[in-house]
């Protein structure tokens, strides 16, 4: 009896998939009697571990999910959560996981564009940070000390609960996680006249690759400089950051003023852009650009100018009639608040209680963003090719939001944290297209629209490299290999749009804390020795 090699092939391929199986399987057994044995070393509650077979696995997996897509997408869910709270507990996930060789995910909010902090093409485990979230405030030094595991809102929260004049520069959404948006940047309505989140972090306290507790002394300035704006889980887990405060006016002034197409929308955003980098740092005039209903019932472009002044709205109007008229603002439109209560408006929250910036319940969604630095003004065909795309989705589904940059901004070196995108910036695009869950089997055509779009942008954004926003993480642009090894030549395909000179120095120090790539995700600093 002859055996076809096309049946041995087949045989044999069957056997290495069943093997491995096996293996898989085994490991996981392995890791969960390890992560059991030194929780007990540790005297730690086994509670804070969540299998598939734990009731509540779902819905802690899920709570902070933001977008719904990749997970929609993804063929693995995590076969073990730990909700650490203590740190021991940390350090024991990541002894196991390195025993067994099982990839480590660390997830501080949830808010991650595309999902890395939660889903894998491998086996994997989360670090899910929730439990450690406690603030402590210092209002004689104007410094806190915040756990990664908490939200912007409860950083807000707490600060105004302990003084009316201090704040702190970072974004809008309440249920933000701070690990991952302080160590990718943290631009924010402030960011203008007090810069990113980053810029103004003075410590913090990491866990490495070999499980050893580091704050900035004992870490060294390379690594410190490097969870400035690097990516913070490339190198680490970062426990907490020590943040100095800002100082602003008991009294701020918000807007959001809307223009249509039949308002000169066109001709106002077009002007738009030649003064909202250069304005009084102390206003900060975001733009949101949408496909809406118009009163007749008609499409058109709504632009939705949403801002903040530091200051009454007496001090704003003329600032607004001198520099920026064609918009039209006046006192009717604008209201004086405390800064807490800016928070809230700006979060889409207005009127609501402030303890509303305590509810981490995330509204979760499918999405997909993208995002491009703007260093010329769009010309005003331009904006109306921009329109015919938004009118390609139905209405309110797609958005574009216009950051403006400038200000302090410009005055800080683009290698005095890894946050490149300064001086020559004048505003960034935030690309956004959202759908329901019932069209998410026809969700591909949501992101051809954003990805043509994309495309067509090309000829009015930042060159060599396009640059991207880390925190508006976006594959299309470039991932690593997950199973073996990441090529520099393949990781600077998106490393230098993130972090432009700065990819450089960020692999050199990941060579340094953490060479066998411990800590990796798709878009993770690859550990390539460049010397």
């Amino acid at each position: 009896m002859q055996i076809s090699g096309s049946f041995l092939t087949f045989s044999l391929f069957l056997a290495f998939i069943l093997i491995s199986r096996a293996s898989s399987a085994h490991n996981k057994n392995d890791f969960l009697e390890c992560l059991n044995l030194q929780f007990q070393k540790s005297n730690s509650e086994s509670d804070s571990i969540y299998t598939p077979q734990n009731a509540s696995y779902s819905s802690v997996l899920q709570s902070t999910i933001r977008n719904l897509r990749p997970a929609s997408n993804s063929g693995q869910r995590p076969f073990v959560i730990i909700t650490p709270e203590h740190e021991s507990q940390i350090q024991a996930a990541i002894y196991c996981s390195k025993k067994y060789g099982i990839q480590l995910k660390v997830r501080s909010g949830g808010h991650d564009f595309e999902g890395l902090s939660y889903i894998s093409e491998t086996p994997f485990v989360i670090v899910d940070m929730r439990n450690l979230r406690s603030i402590s405030i210092d209002t004689e030094k104007n410094i806190a000390w915040v756990q990664t595991g908490a939200t912007l809102g409860e950083l807000y929260y707490t600060i105004a609960e302990k003084s009316k004049t201090l704040a702190f520069t970072a974004g809008v959404c309440p249920t933000m996680g701070i690990g991952g948006h302080f160590s990718g940047g943290g631009y924010g309505m402030m960011s203008r006249k007090h810069g990113i989140a980053a810029d103004h972090i003075i410590d913090a306290k990491l866990i490495d690759a070999n499980g050893q507790i580091h704050d900035r002394e004992s870490m060294g300035e390379d690594l410190f400089w490097a969870i400035r704006g690097g990516g913070g889980t490339s190198f680490g887990i970062v426990l907490s950051f020590k943040v100095k405060l800002i100082v602003i006016p008991e009294t701020v002034t918000v807007f959001n003023v809307t223009r249509t197409l039949d308002q000169n929308a066109t001709q106002i955003v077009h002007r738009w852009q030649y003064v909202a980098h250069k304005i009084d740092e102390n206003l900060l005039l975001r733009l949101f650009l949408r496909s809406i209903s118009s009163s007749n019932g008609k499409r058109t472009i709504g632009a939705f100018f949403t801002s903040l002044y530091l200051g009454p709205v007496d001090d704003l109007l003329p600032i607004m009639q001198e520099k920026f008229p064609e918009l039209g603002l006046v006192k009717e439109d604008c209201t004086e608040m405390p800064w807490i209560e800016s928070t809230v408006f700006f979060a889409g929250f207005r009127g609501q209680s402030l303890d509303v910036l305590l509810n981490r319940t995330q509204v979760s969604g499918y999405f997909k963003g993208k995002s491009d630095y703007v260093k010329q003004p769009i010309p005003e065909y331009g904006l109306k090719s921009i329109w015919k795309f938004l009118n390609e989705e139905d209405v309110y589904r797609a958005e574009l939001q216009f950051s403006p940059y400038g200000g302090i901004i410009d005055d800080i070196s683009e290698s005095e944290i890894p946050f490149p995108h300064r001086l020559g910036n004048i505003f960034m695009i935030e690309y956004i297209v959202v759908w329901s869950e019932e069209e998410n089997a026809y969700s591909q055509r949501h992101v051809n629209w954003i990805r043509s779009l994309y495309s067509f942008m090309a000829r009015y954004v930042s060159k060599s490299p396009r640059e991207a926003y880390f925190n508006y993480r976006d594959l299309d642009i470039g991932m690593n290999k997950i199973e073996g090894n990441t090529s520099y030549k393949q990781a600077s395909v998106w490393g230098f749009k993130y972090f432009n000179n700065n990819f450089r120095r960020l692999v050199h120090i990941k060579n340094k804390v953490d060479p066998t790539n411990f800590f990796r995700n798709e878009q993770s600093i690859p550990p390539v020795s460049l010397w």
